[in-house]
This record gives C-alpha cells, sequence and structure tokens, in this order.
C-alpha cells in the first residue's frame, strides 16, 4: 500500500480507503457488528489505514464500530460526516446548536475526545454560503473537540465555494463516469492544500463492469429507489448515470481496456491524479476490501488508457451528467 498527505490536516494515509456505508451489512439489510469488525480489521491488514464514516450510516452503529476498532489501533485516522440527522434537511437545520449536538454525538459515538476530521454531509447549496456555518465549525476545532473539518459534496461548484473557509479536506464523487471535478476543481485544490476525498469511486458498483441489464437490487437498496432522486440527490446513485447506459459503457471499458476485472482499473485510474488524497470504495465483507486494496498496486494507466477512459466518457456519459454536477 502507497500513501498520501490528506490536505492540511498532514495525515498520511492509504492511498485506498474504506467507506462505511455498508460496513456490517449490505444496503437495506441489518447491522451485523461480527461482520463490521472482520471488515475493519480485513482493510488493515490489506494496509488500509483510513475510514470514512458518517453519524447517519446504519443509525450510529458505523462510527461505534469504528470507534471501538481505534481503541486498538490508533494510528488509523478518519471522517465522519453530520448533518443528515435531522428528519427534515435543509439549510436551516444548520445552527450552531445542531452542529454542536452532532459533533457532541459523535464523540459519544467513537469514543474520542476530539475527532480526526468533521465533513458537512452534503448540504444545501445555500449552506455553503452562510459563513455562520464554518465559523461554528472554527469554534470548535479551537474548542478542541474536532482536529479539522471539510465538506463532502454534490457539485463542483459547491466544492469552489467552500475553499473560501479553512477547509482541510473535500470529499467529492470521482470516477470513470464523473470526471468534471478533474476539470474544474484539483488544481484549486492543490493550491490550497485541500485534501481530496474520491467517494463513489464505482459509480454504485456500474464500473465493477458485472452488471447486466437483468441485474437486480433490494426494495430497500438505493439503487433500486433512487435512480431518479426520489430520497437524495439522484447523483449519489449510478454517479446520476443512465443505467443502462451505464452498463453499455462499462462494457465498452472493459473490452477497449482489455480486462475482465474492471474495478481495480476504475480504482487505479483514480489514483493516477495527484489531487486525489484517497479513494474510498465501499465493502461490506472483508473479501471486498482485500481485492480493493490490491487495485494501488496495479501499474500505472499508459496514456492510450487514459484516453480511452475520456473518450468513452465524452461519447456515453458527459451529456448531461457533467452538466448537472
Amino acid at each position: 500500500m502507497k500513501f498520501r498527505t490528506l490536505g492540511k490536516t498532514g495525515f498520511n494515509i492509504s492511498e485506498v480507503s474504506l467507506g462505511t456505508w455498508q460496513l456490517g451489512g449490505k444496503w437495506g439489510e441489518p447491522f451485523d457488528a461480527k461482520d463490521a469488525a472482520e471488515t475493519l480489521a480485513a482493510a488493515y491488514e490489506s494496509g488500509v489505514n483510513y475510514f470514512d464514516t458518517a453519524d447517519i450510516y446504519q443509525d450510529g452503529h458505523s462510527e461505534h464500530a469504528v470507534g471501538e476498532f481505534l481503541k486498538q489501533h490508533p494510528d488509523v485516522h478518519y471522517s465522519t460526516k453530520i448533518g443528515r440527522k435531522l428528519e427534515t434537511h435543509t439549510p436551516a437545520s444548520y445552527t450552531k446548536e445542531n452542529l454542536t449536538t452532532f459533533v457532541e454525538s459523535s464523540l459519544k459515538n467513537m469514543s474520542v475526545e476530539a475527532l480526526d476530521l468533521v465533513l458537512l454531509h452534503c448540504p444545501p447549496t445555500s449552506v455553503y454560503y452562510d459563513p455562520t456555518v464554518f465559523w461554528t465549525l472554527d469554534e470548535l476545532k479551537q474548542a478542541g473537540k474536532i482536529q479539522n473539518y471539510g465538506v463532502s459534496v454534490e457539485r463542483v461548484e459547491e466544492a469552489e465555494k467552500a475553499l473560501q473557509f479553512d477547509i482541510s479536506a473535500v470529499e467529492i464523487i470521482f470516477n470513470m463516469f464523473r470526471l468534471r471535478p478533474a476539470d474544474r476543481f484539483f488544481a484549486e485544490a492543490q493550491a490550497a492544500n485541500v485534501g481530496i476525498l474520491a467517494r463513489v469511486p464505482l459509480a454504485s458498483g456500474l464500473l465493477s463492469g458485472k452488471y447486466t441489464l437483468a441485474t437486480t437490487f433490494g426494495k430497500d437498496d438505493h439503487r433500486t429507489y433512487n435512480r431518479n432522486g426520489a430520497a437524495f440527490d439522484k447523483g449519489e446513485t449510478f454517479s446520476g448515470v443512465d443505467f443502462a447506459t451505464g452498463v453499455k459503457a462499462a462494457d465498452e471499458l472493459k473490452h477497449r481496456l482489455g480486462t475482465d476485472n474492471l474495478a481495480d482499473m476504475a480504482l487505479r485510474y483514480i489514483l493516477m491524479y495527484t489531487a486525489v488524497s484517497t479513494v474510498i470504495p465501499g465493502a461490506s465483507k472483508p473479501e471486498q476490501i482485500t481485492a480493493n486494496a490490491q487495485a494501488a498496486e496495479l501499474p500505472a494507466f499508459t496514456e492510450d488508457q487514459m484516453a480511452i477512459v475520456q473518450d468513452i466518457y465524452n461519447t456515453y456519459i458527459k451529456n448531461p451528467v457533467e452538466y448537472l454536477w
């Protein structure tokens, strides 16, 4: 495993980390503490030293599982996300009182004195225009409750707006089907010494290359109920790509890149960008994270391979995806 510096945090983190939305159970399944502990252990044994969680993942169980792991492995770093616990997710909910309550809850869940990195969890766009939100985070940092803060965003413009504040990192969707951040944001982030956490790296599994038009998902899986953005931003599911189009594009990627293991190639592609601090694939079982971690060891993409990805993106994905996020 290779390591990169996460922006202003100074944390030396693994190029492949672990996203814990699915920790201890796939989407829609009950939380399993044993599976969670085994997945975290497998990640650590594979060289992963960075976990990304959130206060709403598995109703707080994800944060608790990561916190328990930290007791035995204090060398591990992490981010947790806040802001989505309220039933009504509106700009008005990002008050000093609520933000402080969220942070206190995460501190309790994780049994730590200060949180490594706190990210606002995809807040409404207008929140980025409210400096009092970020001043509150500054106060929480000064009080020693958080070491660093940043944002998890839906849109490039939100990431650009956040740079005016003292953020240490931006978590943003970036993958073979979502290339705009590289063109519009990465250079700005590097200039500001802000780390990039690349989320949804496999486009909700489309870039595993294993899906067909006949593939189905459980009724409680967001890949079933959120394809048109019924529950949250459409860009979270399949990176906003139409499913049939995504399957076709993934098949062509496999063919033109000459691989049956598109998932590993998709992760390695993201690491071609030096602005990226780490790529965050999810995993619900130990064997998945072990396979993900191996992607960092693949050879670098050639110029021809990079051009293939760009060509398929331009042909199948760019319109309308690039213009929405």
